[in-house]
């Protein structure tokens, strides 16, 4: 008999059986319970209909004798539809054994589920799920001889021939060069360029490791970004530590006529090298203005600079903050007396405290907030708690409100970066230049608090906007919803009555660039067969005597979507981008799909749409979405630096 607490009714002495509760053991969707007689119920399966006590009186069975039935195969409807597709299961260290024998081991009880899985044991496939699995999850490859993960695996699974570091080293170098030729193909195949990002990371043995990552748009209009090399380099910062990554980046991947723009950071480079690598890109691709894409600062990098700035120079009210912060929440007693007096003063914030992390700006800002919209309890703290002696002043209060101004705009700016899907060029212009904007005003502020605060901040971003703001004004262009309207808007906040001089700059690059992508052949239309090497003929389409390939017969006219688009590039009528520029402006949503919209419009603007899916794909920050708002160098551990 089991205990009551396996059963499903209350615990109590005295079953009511017009009031039962709600039974909610996984047995009742293979039971029913019948009533036999006078306060006596059995349980009847619902397959092979035979019963089981259940209750009498006040006296209720549970529910273990139910589950053995369905389980373990008692029940003969079920024993019949398992051995149509059980396979022979396997026991260690033992013969086959047959049902019923001496030596049959005794059944387990299961109590997760109801049936056991009949899965089919492969070693191989067992090998490379462990082989994934470090890569996805970066762990160490020894982690397989760790005694602890040993004893783990040979518990679930005593068939598997447990690997070793070498076993698990060559079955992860596999999966790289599988993985590497797919990546091959798919660049190979691109539609339109690559973009290069560099980022430098240090060790502990003062080497360097260069990350270069593509980003690109492929066929589907999808924005994508692989990590195409990880370049070791003695010294890191010497003159031609970046020239040798993009080097080997370019020759590893094919990739001499392929690459667009490079985004790199004024903290692993200096002026010499960015200009040798601007002079080298427009050599290579002459489809950047010059090398006037080449971008020369981190996005995230800086506005991490410029909030660093931001609180060292209020570092002794931000503090009185966080000690404040942490008085509450180092002790449930001062919590307990912190919460009973917002209560009473009634304070309508909704935030909670929470501790910073200072290697993410991001928290203490986030921090800062919280405490702020609290400030009236922080004041009146000291009345329920004597001990409590660093609350801020109400000067120190209206700094921190004017800091979290500032703040939060790069905030905003910084949190594009850190969705789920990665953004466009075009989102980053609108954030960039509000900055720029507030930064100039508050810096010619009077109020001498906030000149003294922003004026370092100002020029520092000022130097990115100086940059940056043709490539972010480029691709913003690109957008249908702003195009040039919304650089002449932004332009006239900033420069005045100048604006018309810098929108100028922008105008004639776009044209240029325009130019320069109207001298290559246009692509093909969907109607022409791709031919691989070697053959003549693919899914029954045909080739000239010089390899040329032809039409598909279906349709004789696929062509004419070329003879038009060449004929249109060839007259003096308005141009694709003039067209684009000159048409109205799409009503701004939040949802826009912008590479949806290029991919619809890419008959119509058939240059134009080339030229827009490089320029949407150029990635302005070199850090991914986890280190966005880290201020902490970027080391790379013992481990993962270790020559073994």
């Amino acid at each position: 008999m089991a205990s009551t607490a396996e059963n499903n009714e209350p615990g109590t002495g005295e079953v009511q059986p017009s009031k039962r509760r709600r039974k909610k053991s996984i047995v009742w969707e293979h039971f029913t319970v019948e009533p036999v007689g006078a306060g006596c119920t059995r349980a009847c399966c619902k397959r092979c209909k035979q019963t089981f006590a259940y209750s009498t009186g006040s006296k209720v069975a549970g529910t273990s004798h139910l589950k053995r039935h369905i389980a373990l195969g008692t029940c003969p409807v079920i024993r019949r539809r398992e051995e149509k597709n059980q396979l022979t299961p396997y026991f260690p260290n033992s013969k086959a054994i047959t049902p019923g024998s001496a030596t049959e081991p005794p059944k387990r009880r299961y109590r997760s589920s109801m049936y056991s899985p009949n899965v089919i044991f492969d070693q191989d496939r067992c090998r490379q799920e462990i082989a994934e699995m470090i890569i996805m999850h970066e762990y160490p490859l020894n982690m397989v001889e760790h005694p602890a993960f040993v004893s783990f695996v040979q518990n679930l699974q005593p068939r598997f021939q447990m690997v070793n570091f070498n076993t698990v080293q060559g079955d992860c170098i596999a999966i790289y060069l599988r993985e590497k030729q797919e990546l091959v193909k798919l660049l190979m195949g691109l539609p339109g360029r690559i973009n290069l990002t560099l980022d430098l990371w240090i060790s502990n043995q003062t080497l360097g490791y260069i990350f270069l990552t593509g980003h690109f748009i492929d066929n589907d209009w999808k924005l994508t970004r692989r990590l195409l090399n990880v370049v070791m380099v003695p010294s890191p910062h010497s003159g031609d530590a970046l020239s040798h990554a993009v080097g080997v980046c370019i020759g590893d991947w094919g990739l001499e006529t392929r690459l667009f723009t490079l985004t790199i950071d004024k903290e692993i480079s200096n002026d010499s090298e960015i200009e040798s690598l601007r002079g080298y890109l427009s050599i290579k691709n002459p489809l950047t203005i010059s090398g006037q894409l080449l971008i020369g600062h981190c996005y995230a990098r800086v506005l991490t600079s410029v909030a660093k700035d931001l609180l060292s120079s209020m570092s002794d009210v931000v503090c009185k903050v966080r000690e404040s912060v942490k008085y509450v929440l180092t002790s449930q007693a001062h919590e307990e007396k912190f919460a009973e007096l917002k209560h009473q003063l009634q304070v309508p914030s909704a935030k909670h405290l929470s501790l910073d992390d200072q290697s993410f700006w991001n928290t203490t800002y986030l921090m800062l907030i919280a405490a702020t919209e609290l400030k009236e309890v922080f004041s009146c703290f000291d009345t329920t708690d004597p001990d409590y002696k660093m609350a801020p002043s109400v000067d120190d209060w209206k700094q921190v409100e004017t800091l979290c101004v500032f703040l939060k705009y790069l905030y905003d700016a910084a949190n594009i970066l850190t969705g789920a899907a990665y953004p466009t060029a075009n989102l980053y212009f609108q954030e960039v230049w509000k900055i720029q904007l507030e930064l100039t005003i508050s810096a010619a502020s009077e109020d001498p608090f906030i000149s003294n605060l922003t004026k370092p901040s100002k020029e520092k971003f000022e130097r990115y906007w100086k940059d940056c703001s043709l490539v972010l004004a480029t691709a913003v262009v690109m957008d249908p919803r702003f195009k040039l309207k919304l650089v002449e808007f932004s332009f006239t906040k900033i420069y005045g009555e100048e604006a018309i001089n810098y929108l100028k700059i922008v105008d004639d690059g776009i044209h240029e660039l325009f130019s320069e992508y109207l001298v290559l052949p246009l692509m093909l239309t969907a109607g022409y067969v791709e031919v691989s090497e070697g053959e003549n003929k693919i899914d029954g389409s045909q080739t000239s005597p010089k390899g040329t390939p032809l039409l598909t017969s279906g349709d004789r006219l696929l062509d004419f979507d070329v003879f038009i688009s060449e004929m249109s590039t060839g007259q003096n009528s308005k141009s694709e981008l003039d067209q684009y520029l000159d048409e109205s402006l799409l009503p701004r949503t939040q949802e826009f799909d912008i590479l949806g919209w290029w991919k619809l419009n890419s008959i119509k603007y058939p240059t134009l749409s080339r030229m827009a899916r490089d320029i949407l794909a150029i990635t302005v920050s070199t850090v991914g979405p986890e280190s966005v708002f880290n201020t902490s160098p970027k080391n790379l551990d013992p481990y993962r630096s270790s020559p073994a």
